[in-house]
C-alpha cells in the first residue's frame, strides 16, 4: 500500500485483541479501520507473546506496508507505571535507574529484568513505565520484518499523560477511565505524587468517585482535589455540577459503543 503525505499506522493493542488503524493528519477521514485479529494471551505477563506476534503478522501482510512509520498503544493492564520519590541528592543517571528498580520490585514482586522500563528519567518528574521485554520483542520483530518504521510504543495511560500534561490546572488530579478501571495521576504542588488505578463498580456514581478520591488522597498525604481532569467517558453523575468538585473531560472515545478495546486504544490521544 502507497504512503500518502502525513500518513501512519497505529496498532492498538488490548489483551486479546489487536487493531490497526491507518491515521491522517491532513486529509480526511483522520481514521480508517485496517483490520482487527484476536489472540489468546499467555495469562501472565512472563511469556513469549508468541500468540500476538502471529496475530501482528496477520494484520501486516508481507510488503504490504514497508516503509510506513508505526505507532502502538498497549492497553496499560499489559505495563506497569509507577512514581518514584528519588533519594535526597540522586542525580546520576545510575541512582535514579536504582530508585526505581527498588520501587518496582517492591510494588510488584517481579524481577526487573523482565521487563524494560522508561521515563524522562527527570529528579523533578518522576514518572515510570514499564512493559515485558517479551512483548517489545514481538513487536519490534514483526516491525522489522515487515520494514515499518517504530515512531513510539506506550501505554495508554502515558499517552495521554504526554498528551495533555501542558493543559493540567495546578491542583488538579488527572484521570484515564478505560473500561472499569480509573487510573489516577495523584498530584500536589504541580508534581506527580502517585500513579494509581482502581477497579469502577458497575453503576459507581459521584459518591463512589469522590469517597475513592478521598480515600487516595489519605493514602498519599495530600488534600482531595477539587478537580479531576479526565480522559475517557465518564457516568453522566460524575459531572453534575457542585460547588466543592469538578470533573473535567479532555478527550472521550469516538464511537465508543461500536469499537473494541483494541481499537478505542489506537485512537488514543488523537493521530499526533
Amino acid at each position: 500500500m502507497r504512503k500518502g503525505f502525513g500518513q501512519g499506522l497505529r496498532l492498538g493493542v488490548a489483551s486479546g485483541t489487536v487493531s490497526l488503524w491507518r491515521s491522517s493528519r491532513w486529509r480526511a477521514p483522520a481514521w480508517t479501520p485496517l483490520g482487527e485479529a484476536a489472540y489468546v494471551p499467555d495469562g501472565t505477563l512472563h511469556g513469549d507473546f508468541a500468540a500476538l506476534g502471529q496475530a501482528l503478522e496477520q494484520l501486516l501482510p508481507a510488503g504490504q506496508y514497508a516503509g510506513w512509520p508505526l505507532s502502538v498503544v498497549l492497553d496499560d493492564g499489559l505495563a506497569r507505571l509507577w512514581q518514584v520519590d528519588m533519594p535526597q541528592g540522586a542525580a546520576r543517571l545510575a541512582d535514579i535507574e536504582a530508585a526505581a528498580a527498588l520501587r518496582f520490585q517492591s510494588l510488584y514482586g517481579d524481577a526487573p529484568g523482565l521487563w524494560h522500563s522508561s521515563s524522562a528519567w527527570d529528579a523533578r518528574a518522576p514518572f515510570f513505565c514499564a512493559v515485558p521485554r517479551a512483548l517489545l520483542a514481538q513487536l519490534t520483530r514483526v516491525a522489522a520484518a515487515r520494514k515499518l518504521v517504530l515512531i513510539f510504543i506506550t501505554p495508554q495511560f502515558a499517552r495521554h499523560w504526554n498528551r495533555w500534561n501542558g493543559a493540567f490546572t495546578p491542583c488538579a488530579w488527572f484521570g484515564q477511565l478505560q473500561e472499569h478501571t480509573l487510573t489516577l495521576g495523584v498530584r500536589h504542588d504541580g508534581c506527580l505524587r502517585a500513579v494509581r488505578a482502581l477497579p469502577v463498580p458497575p453503576g459507581a456514581g459521584r459518591d463512589w468517585l469522590l469517597q475513592a478520591l478521598a480515600r487516595e488522597a489519605l493514602l498519599q498525604g495530600v488534600p482531595s482535589p477539587a478537580l479531576l481532569q479526565l480522559c475517557g467517558a465518564p457516568p453522566a453523575g460524575w459531572l453534575a455540577p457542585a460547588a466543592a468538585f469538578h470533573c473535567q473531560v479532555f478527550s472521550t472515545p469516538d464511537g465508543d459503543g461500536a469499537l473494541s478495546p483494541g481499537a478505542r486504544l489506537a485512537r488514543s490521544g488523537g493521530v499526533a
